[in-house]
């Protein structure tokens, strides 16, 4: 039986390597996708820049940076590196730091039509990039089904899983002079905003969990997309909008999920597949693939049928640009994704999962 107590809007459940969706209630309803749609930013723009890139903010790298904006604290006139600037977007959602990095990359506007170009790369049919942060704006939309799709691309990328699993980082703070009249630049202490990841006075830290990105806004309510492995098997689950406005409410549902989904994986039947993309689809390298034809699952196996596609408008509740800082730190393995491959077949490789202890 699925879990007790799910109120978000859409869900989906899905084995990252088979692609195979386990479940999924209203997996293409095209709903705001707040800071989540950042994982299609980072898929875009990250393999455009070596880390160790230094670029120094102009005042219009920050126009148009929406109000009330989650910010990791980049200054005017200060040089980063894009390494920092990264750590800003997947730590601490930072609209300024995927602002400066637009910048870089030709501006806002250029960026969207890039994100929105490889969304249909990707196969990402519900989606529609109007602001490269995740920022609520008119038709800025996306689902369930497509994060998962773009998170699934965005974890072949190393640095790419480096940053959405990272905890905590080091981050440049303002050019200063010291007492003795000497420049000097302070770091700061960033946290990653993913309690699944970090833990929480209500939750605690998931066995398992990699990543992947969270996200909050009035329009969009709570979204979350995040990555776990046990057992050897690697799953993703996407939570959009819960109903429930309990404390940390989004990650106790994809928790809830996670756990349903690793007892039920290899006893149900799919009620669909992500799609590859279409590169890999027209090489043939993920033959067969379709975007979940077939009826609603069993008993065990979810709610919805993953091919519909229903548009969905937003709904307001009570919300900021992004998520706060980290109140708790977990201690304890942490499961990262590294570049070895798994030893089972797969018609389209997810890196394996190993541990590193912090």
């Amino acid at each position: 039986m699925l879990p007790k107590g799910l109120t978000a809007r859409s869900w989906i459940v899905a084995d990252a390597e088979s692609g195979e969706v386990l479940a999924a209630h209203n997996a293409h309803w095209r709903l705001p996708p707040a800071s989540t749609l950042k994982m299609l930013f980072a898929d875009t723009v990250l393999p455009k820049f070596p880390k160790a890139t230094q670029y120094k903010v102009e005042p219009k790298d920050l126009e148009g940076v929406g109000a009330g904006s989650s910010m990791v604290g980049i200054k005017e006139g200060e040089t980063y590196s894009v390494h920092d600037l990264w750590l800003g977007v997947f730590l601490r959602s930072g609209n300024d730091a995927v602002h400066v990095l637009s910048a870089m990359n030709g501006g806002v506007a250029a960026t969207v039509q890039q994100m929105n170009e490889h969304a249909d790369e990707l196969q990402a049919l519900d989606t529609d990039v109007v602001s490269p942060d995740g920022y609520d704006a008119p038709g800025q939309v996306s689902s369930a089904y497509d994060l998962t799709l773009i998170a699934r691309s965005g974890l072949q990328k190393q640095d790419f899983r480096e940053y959405c699993s990272t905890l905590t980082a080091k981050f440049p703070g303002a050019t200063t002079k010291n007492k003795k009249g000497r420049t000097v630049r302070e770091t700061f202490e960033i946290q990653n905003t993913n309690r699944l990841l970090t833990g929480d006075y209500d939750i605690t830290q998931y066995q398992g969990i990699a990543g992947v990105k969270n996200g909050n806004t009035t329009n969009a309510g709570a979204t979350f997309t995040g990555v776990a492995e046990q057992g050897g098997r690697v799953l993703l689950v996407t939570v959009m909008n819960p109903e429930k406005d309990d404390h940390n409410e989004v990650y106790k549902e994809t928790a809830a999920l996670f756990d349903w989904g690793f007892q039920a994986a290899g006893k149900v039947t799919p009620v669909g597949e992500l799609v590859p993309p279409r590169g890999a689809a027209q090489t043939g390298a993920q033959p067969g693939a379709n975007s979940g034809e077939g009826g609603e699952a069993g008993e065990a196996g979810g709610i919805g049928n993953v091919s519909e596609r229903p548009v969905a408008g937003a709904v307001a509740k009570n919300g900021s640009g992004g998520m706060g800082t980290a109140m708790a730190i977990a201690g304890g393995a942490l499961l990262l994704l590294a570049g070895a491959a798994f030893l089972v077949n797969r018609r389209w490789p997810l890196p394996d999962l190993v541990r590193r202890r912090r």
